[in-house]
């Protein structure tokens, strides 16, 4: 795989040992148990997978290039690069300044562009209006584009089925940057709908079954679907894609209890007429880190801090399969461990800010799961380590303790 030129200063030492002794150890990364880096008094178990994807890395790489190659130039992204705030605080610092927010309100105008500014168009790509309005203002969006190859994957399946006629069902948040341009693209070739969960994907079969009345369709799904989707002539042939950092084993779900819904309407034996096995899109990465976490799921552990950016899709997941066993905590970084009694994090189910007290059990030694998001710098990981391993006394040092892993 590509390496790619990412600052220096979002590497940990800690980290590349780890990642690097596991990749010896397990070059098939057939085994997702945890890696147990052991402090004395407190040990962490570490997820297998975890940290910076191929898609993140190539948007940072690329972001720092524009500021590189473009000195006295004014510098733009679209939204946020990725959802991490310190990756997007440092290129703010830099002079970089955001066109819209997460969604889609927009800060500057895009009257004010011209064509000598640069336009960085984010992970997550950036819907076809869009491209559209900065390309008529002579602004070369391709020479920033820093979209996720993984997302663009599914931008493909999507015109793949959407050219044989099939509906496309989106299983995404669909005000996410990356629902809302896989939506757009989905919309151009075929007939587009978004489900969230599979609540919502059990009231759209109803009106694939002809139960609800069509009328309410557009109440019920208001802002998420076609404007020209007819639902009794546009539900007979679906298929699913989905937003690329969706829960797998959700969306796999959704695709099934789809396909279960054709064929009650229409009969086993005609069923690829009328649903497309698109197999799952998610990408590699929230793959891999999501079997890391059911691998987390077999340990016995206090406690697990789950480290990301709060409104990152793929780092919200990881909180909600640890959230299944272990009293978890939602950090972006190390600064929200105020002290060995108190910790800010994000209550993600009730989506707030909470400060909970004695956060760390009275005992020795504390065992602690720890992962992060695909868009969580690793130093960031090595900074909640050794804050946490500033609370005790008589810990090993990195050195001692990363000996332990080839014992």
């Amino acid at each position: 795989m590509k390496a790619f030129n990412v600052p220096e200063f979002y590497r940990s030492p800690i980290i590349s040992k780890i990642k690097q002794y596991r990749k010896i150890q397990d070059p098939r990364k057939k085994d997702n148990s945890p890696t147990l880096l052991d402090f004395g008094p407190i040990q962490f178990l570490i997820a297998r997978h975890f940290g910076f994807c191929y898609g993140v890395e190539n948007a940072i790489e690329i972001s720092f290039k524009a500021l590189d190659e473009n000195p006295g130039k004014r510098v733009f992204l679209l939204s946020q690069m990725i959802h991490n705030p310190d990756v997007n605080n440092d290129l703010t610092d830099r002079g970089v300044q955001f066109l819209q927010d997460t969604n889609g309100n927009q800060l500057i105008s895009f009257d004010t562009l011209t064509s000598e500014d640069v336009v960085i168009i984010p992970a997550f790509g950036a819907p076809l209006n869009i491209i559209d309005i900065l390309e008529k203002k002579q602004i070369k969006t391709e020479a920033y584009n820093t979209t996720c190859p993984f997302v663009e994957r599914v931008w493909k399946k999507s015109e793949t089925i959407g050219k044989d006629n099939y509906t496309i069902i989106i299983h995404g948040k669909y005000n996410h940057e990356e629902t809302r341009s896989t939506f757009s693209r989905s919309d151009k070739h075929s007939r587009a709908i978004i489900v969230r969960d599979m609540d919502e994907s059990k009231l759209l079969a109803e009106y694939i079954l002809g139960a609800k009345p069509k009328e309410q369709f557009k109440i019920d799904f208001k802002d998420r679907y076609s404007e020209n989707l007819d639902i009794e002539r546009d539900l007979q042939r679906v298929g699913v894609i989905n937003q690329t950092t969706m829960l797998a084993s959700e969306t796999q779900a959704i695709a099934d209890f789809f396909k279960n819904i054709m064929v009650q309407k229409y009969g086993a034996t005609d069923i690829f007429n009328h649903f497309a096995d698109t197999r799952d899109t998610l990408c590699y990465a929230t793959n891999e880190n999501q079997d890391a976490t059911y691998g987390l799921l077999e340990t016995e552990a206090d406690l697990a801090i789950v480290v990301g950016g709060f409104n990152s899709s793929n780092t919200s997941h990881l909180v909600e399969l640890c959230e299944r066993k272990f009293k978890t905590y939602f950090i972006s970084s190390e600064k929200e461990i105020i002290d060995a009694n108190t910790i800010h994090h994000f209550d993600y189910p009730n989506k707030k800010n909470q400060i909970s007290h004695s956060f760390l059990p009275n005992k020795r030694p504390i065992r602690i799961i720890l992962t992060s998001g695909a868009s969580c710098p690793d130093s960031i990981i090595e900074g909640v380590i050794h804050k946490l391993n500033s609370f005790f006394k008589e810990t090993k040092t990195v050195e001692e303790a990363l000996k332990h892993l080839s014992n």
